[in-house]
């Protein structure tokens, strides 16, 4: 695409001068190539130590059992589940952004999608090894399949959420993979051709022989369009299962039709909070300002503000559906939820995911750095709470009042939840220290059409309108990786 085919009122999504292919490459690679520096080696040594602590609480929950956990005869679900369905949440912005983003031509996905589908792959294990620690006996995991086995034809009990639980997040984790590592090949390619030695040999088995023909370029730009039509209905599928293991009951806080694209609209929110605070910091470690731009940042805080605004509604729709129904146990769950013991989890809950997102409506805040990031975790924290707030306030209560009883964490359940982020985040670093972590040739296919140097171009050579042209200069205000002096008299 030539550059005179996008509006210069269009905002750059690669910032910078003097940015050619060559470039691109080697500020990508430098990660991979280059030995990591300080900040990498702090980051991955406190998320590799909390990580060992994922190890030594899991380890411990499968030696001594679940009653390691805090959990009692009326509360069976509370951090495990809580933290199971946390995270499916998060890995969902990588396919939104992957997939969806890639069938409508939104091409602000391209310095992001890489890091994001990389965030769905390590945030689908954390949610997995939940499910595998509730079975108590991880070691008949298997039995979860309907497969023949030496007892005689064995097959799973398909009424079971956690059948359910187990094909979504097995199908969701193939089909993410199988997308994500396809959009790898040609930047494999590129790390092995510019390697030596033994690294050379792994890059070359990882690159599946990729040529970089133009046929190569064909099947490849074909596989993904497919891939990306196979992942969409993932986007809505997945967490519309993980929410019909409250749905289908009747516990009263669970038995509501409401669930299914209300978790939709949680999952994305909370994913693209992840999203937010992981490429914040990758962006500024990594020194890719030029390439992941404050117009990156301000897109997916719209898609908080909007996923934000689509969860306070649901809130506020199961708060009227529990009166208008004048089911008395139905409105009582949610007056405890409000008011009673657990109500600083509820306003917790009620602060960061309604009230916190709306601050993006403020231009300064939604283009501020350290505002998005802080608001990004606060989005997290308020996501957590709410799968507290619907697990352990609709169970801790139920009918029968002599079963009443507080659930408090125990010090493993505390651990292993904690051990989990560090799980996440020594992949997630791993990751950025392997593997490119911006996806090189699809930033290389917006470099003539969408950066800011080819933009200044046609203001240079006079072919836009002065009145256009102002309006641009005066909008890179915002950009944190442009340098003001610079054009101010272009």
């Amino acid at each position: 695409m030539s550059a005179h085919n996008e509006s210069i009122l269009r905002e750059p999504l690669i910032t910078g001068e003097n940015i050619t292919y060559s470039k691109i490459t080697d500020d990508i690679l430098a990660p991979v190539e280059n030995k990591p520096n300080k900040a990498w080696w702090i980051g991955f040594t406190v998320a590799a130590l909390f990580a060992l602590l994922w190890v030594v609480s899991i380890s411990y929950t499968f030696w001594t059992g679940l009653g390691a956990w805090g959990l009692n005869k009326t509360v069976g679900w509370a951090w495990d589940i809580t933290g199971f369905v946390w995270w499916v949440g998060i890995g969902h912005a990588g396919t939104l952004i992957s997939a969806v983003l890639l069938l409508f031509r939104q091409n602000w996905r391209n310095s992001i999608n890489r890091s994001a589908e990389a965030m769905t792959i390590f945030a689908v294990i954390c949610a997995a090894t939940y499910i595998l620690a509730h079975l108590g006996r991880v070691w008949l995991a298997y039995w979860c399949f309907p497969l023949p086995n030496q007892f005689g034809s064995l097959w799973v009990n398909f009424n079971s959420p956690l059948i359910w639980d187990v094909f979504a997040i097995s199908t969701y984790f193939s089909v993410s993979l199988v997308f994500w590592y396809t959009g790898l090949l040609p930047d494999i390619a590129t790390v092995r051709d510019r390697a030596a030695g033994l690294r050379r040999r792994i890059y070359s088995v990882l690159s599946f022989g990729w040529n970089g023909s133009v046929k190569t370029w064909q099947r490849f730009e074909a596989v993904s369009l497919i891939l990306a039509g196979v992942s969409t209905p993932l986007v809505l599928s997945v967490h519309t299962i993980v929410s019909f293991d409250f749905a289908t009951s009747l516990e009263p806080g669970w038995h509501t039709t409401i669930f299914p694209p209300y978790f939709v609209a949680g999952a994305i929110f909370s994913g693209f909070a992840m999203v937010q605070t992981l490429l914040l910091i990758a962006r500024k470690v990594m020194k890719c300002e030029n390439y992941i731009t404050m117009f990156h940042i301000e897109s997916m805080n719209k898609v908080i503000i909007v996923t934000g605004s689509i969860v306070g509604v649901a809130y506020l729709t199961e708060l009227f559906i529990a009166w208008y129904s004048g089911v008395e146990y139905e409105q009582y769950a949610f007056l405890n939820r409000v008011s009673g013991p657990y109500w600083w989890a509820y306003w917790t809950m009620m602060t960061c995911n309604v009230i916190s997102p709306q601050l993006f409506w403020f231009k300064k805040i939604r283009t501020s750095v350290m505002a998005s990031w802080i608001l990004s975790i606060v989005v997290n924290i308020g996501m957590w709470f709410e799968r507290f707030v619907i697990i352990v306030t609709s169970l801790h209560r139920d009918y029968l009042p002599s079963s009443w009883v507080m659930f408090y964490p125990s010090v493993v359940d505390v651990c292993l939840f904690i051990g989990s982020i560090g799980v996440f985040f020594t992949l997630f670093l791993l990751f950025l220290r392997v593997l490119p972590g911006i996806a090189i040739a699809e930033v290389k296919l917006i470099l003539k059409s969408s950066s800011h140097q080819e933009k200044q171009k046609l203001i240079r050579e006079q072919k836009v309108d002065t009145e256009h042209a102002e309006f641009y200069q005066k909008s890179l205000i915002k950009y944190d990786s442009v340098s003001q002096p610079e054009y101010v008299n272009a």
